[in-house]
């Protein structure tokens, strides 16, 4: 973070024009992103350290072709750059200009020029102009525009030192109008002597050159962009990240959660032991209750760092842009552009990032309503409770079953998204989408792994007290007697006469239409809100049975738990134990997932959404409950 006072830099630029690459190369791990206080929009802040005593404080302001504003993102950039009163102002602005398209990108540039201002343009992008037979001479642009500009490529810092010297430069220089305009021009007539000074500017420092007739970027565009072969690609790239974020995070989470439920307990109760400080209360708050939660809260920083990492890769080689045309139509029909479909893929892997992977959408209605209807999807979580039941009532089916609750799944996002649209957001429409299609560039590994290191730190330190506090307060209910004879965190405490098995019984009444009425299947819906793998497990202490998650799938049907929970379905249905299994589990599908994602909807879509996020959650999953029971239980 900046020193207090210290000049104050403003980054600003068009989407796809490197801006966001230059940020994190000026101030690579220093940086925090966050909400603009006041608004919904996220910015970038850094501080950029020069040398011992010198330290700009940087903000990347969203990417912005012009400054009439045309989203809150614009908007929020015009007020702070333009519209500010003096003191308020940033002390210098940097414009990132792609050379690939300077005439548009100096749009931006034309119209800074009109204020009194501190300007640095730096030019990115040169090698991929002239592979398009365009070379830029960036001294005879500086000439022309009348303010410093520097040609750099940030993915590979290369002349990126040149931008500090120019800046210190130009801080020790006044604010002034760089080009002045009629003071009672029209908008119209403003807008072209803008284009006028830009094509001048541009003509003069330009080189043509003859390029090759088909670049290798259009010939991979006609591949990935081809109307059956570009969805292969999508849904194959879209594999791929769900493997990695699945299969390769798996271990590591593992990993993380067994050496707290291990060596770190262990060794907490050891010194608890050795200082003769082992009363129950205080082990059970500090293992049960706070070492539980910050295991939980770290096991969940693999798989989140592979996500942000997957998805900056492809954001930083150009894919992203590509995806979005490929899945446009798709989203379109609930109002969301194409690139909401990739979040929701995610989902499906797990909830937590998912959301936090919506800032790929460009406007925060689109980000709200993704944010929304991502819990809809089936994660991994779920997937341990879908294979137990469909071993235990249809083990000769249980794949067929597991198969059917993502078809549910992938139905619940459609018709609730159908819904939402035609309620809440009546008004939003559906848009045209305009979009940059990047050239394709090898990602920079530096550029990928410092972006995703910014969004995992935002994630801990926002998410992680959330759910640290929640885990401690579910332990305590947990361990805390509500009868004679027993003691907090007392393991032979019977589940039901706990402060957490009365509030089950006092639910329970709720689910009675759906068939699922008794204490010990409501029961788990409340444990399985702070985490779904928590559902069995809870099975497995109220029954007081083994509990065989680690088993294979045909065990775990033949166990006594399983024969435990079938019976326990069939005398609160009334006989009608298949027709309350399905209501039970489209129920676990559709409502709040866990609490880490609704910390992670806390930190994207604040409080007040993340309540109606949950109210929208449980009225449909008891809704869907109610009419699967009442409709099955005809024939079973």
């Amino acid at each position: 973070m900046a020193p207090k006072g210290a000049p104050i830099v403003a980054l600003v630029g068009a989407p796809n024009a490197g801006k966001s690459t230059l940020f994190n190369s000026l101030t690579g791990a220093k940086a925090r992103m966050g909400n603009w206080p006041g608004t919904t929009v996220e910015v970038s802040r850094g501080a950029w350290k020069q040398s011992k005593d010198v330290t700009y404080d940087v903000i990347d302001f969203p990417g912005a072709y012009s400054l009439d504003p045309m989203s809150p993102d614009e908007e929020l950039t015009r007020n702070l750059v333009i519209d500010a009163a003096e003191q308020d102002r940033p002390d210098l602005v940097i414009i990132a200009v792609d050379a690939s398209s300077l005439s548009r990108s100096l749009y931006m540039v034309a119209q800074l020029t009109e204020q009194e201002n501190r300007l640095v343009v730096v030019m990115t992008k040169a090698d991929v102009a002239a592979a398009n037979g365009e070379e830029i001479d960036s001294k005879k642009l500086s000439e022309q525009l009348g303010i410093p500009v520097v040609s750099v490529d940030p993915r590979h810092r290369s002349n990126v030192e040149k931008i500090g010297a120019i800046v210190a430069e130009e801080l020790q220089k006044p604010k002034k109008v760089h080009r002045a305009v009629p003071a009672d021009a029209s908008e119209f007539d403003l807008a072209d002597r803008r284009f006028e000074w830009v094509e001048s500017a541009v003509h003069a420092s330009t080189t043509i050159k003859e390029a090759s007739k088909t670049t290798l970027n259009e010939k991979i565009d006609r591949l990935a962009l081809n109307p059956i072969i570009g969805p292969l690609m999508f849904l194959a790239t879209m594999w791929l990240v769900f493997q990695i974020t699945t299969t390769v995070a798996s271990p590591l989470q593992d990993a993380l959660t067994n050496f707290f439920n291990g060596p770190v307990t262990d060794w907490t109760n050891a010194f608890l032991t050795a200082i003769h400080f082992d009363h129950p209360i205080v082990t059970g708050l500090l293992v049960g209750g706070l070492i539980n939660g910050v295991g939980r809260v770290l096991s969940f920083a693999p798989l989140m760092a592979l996500m942000f990492l997957c998805l900056a890769v492809l954001e930083d080689s150009g894919y992203m842009a590509r995806a979005a045309v490929v899945t446009d139509r798709v989203m379109k029909s609930i109002g969301l552009p194409g690139k909401a479909f990739i979040p929701l893929i995610v989902g499906f892997g797990c909830n937590v990032p998912a959301i936090s992977a919506t800032r790929v959408l460009g406007k925060p209605k689109q980000r709200l309503l993704t944010a929304l209807l991502i819990p809809f999807t089936s994660c991994s979580a779920r997937l341990t409770v879908y294979v137990m039941l469909a071993n235990t009532f249809f083990p000769d089916n249980a794949g067929t079953v597991v198969f059917a609750m993502y078809l549910i799944s992938i139905a619940l996002v459609i018709l609730v998204g159908l819904a939402m649209r035609n309620t809440l957001w009546r008004r939003m429409g559906s848009e045209p989408l305009v979009i940059d299609l990047p050239t394709y560039q090898l990602p920079g590994a530096r550029l990928a792994f410092s972006v995703m290191w910014i969004r995992l730190k935002g994630f801990l330190q926002t998410a992680g007290n959330i759910i640290v506090a929640t885990v401690v307060v579910v332990f305590v209910l947990q361990s805390t007697p509500l009868t004679s004879g027993y003691g907090f965190a007392d393991k032979e405490l019977p589940p039901q006469e706990s402060a957490y098995g009365r509030m089950s019984e006092a639910i329970s009444p709720v689910f009675a239409p759906t068939g699922f009425g008794s204490w010990s299947i409501t029961g788990t819906l409340v444990t399985g809100f702070v985490a779904k793998e928590a559902v069995i497990s809870t099975w497995a202490q109220t029954y007081s049975l083994q509990d065989p998650s680690e088993e294979d799938p045909e065990a775990q049907g033949k166990s006594d738990l399983a024969q435990a929970i079938r019976q326990d379905f069939d005398d609160t249905s009334g006989g009608h134990a298949i027709a309350a299994l399905w209501a039970f589990m489209v129920f676990l599908l559709a409502y709040t997932p866990c609490v880490a994602t609704l910390a992670a909807q806390r930190r994207e879509i604040g409080v007040k959404w993340t309540l109606i996020g949950i109210g929208i959650q449980l009225s449909t999953a008891w809704l869907l409950a109610v009419v699967i029971f009442n409709v099955l239980k005809v024939w079973f």
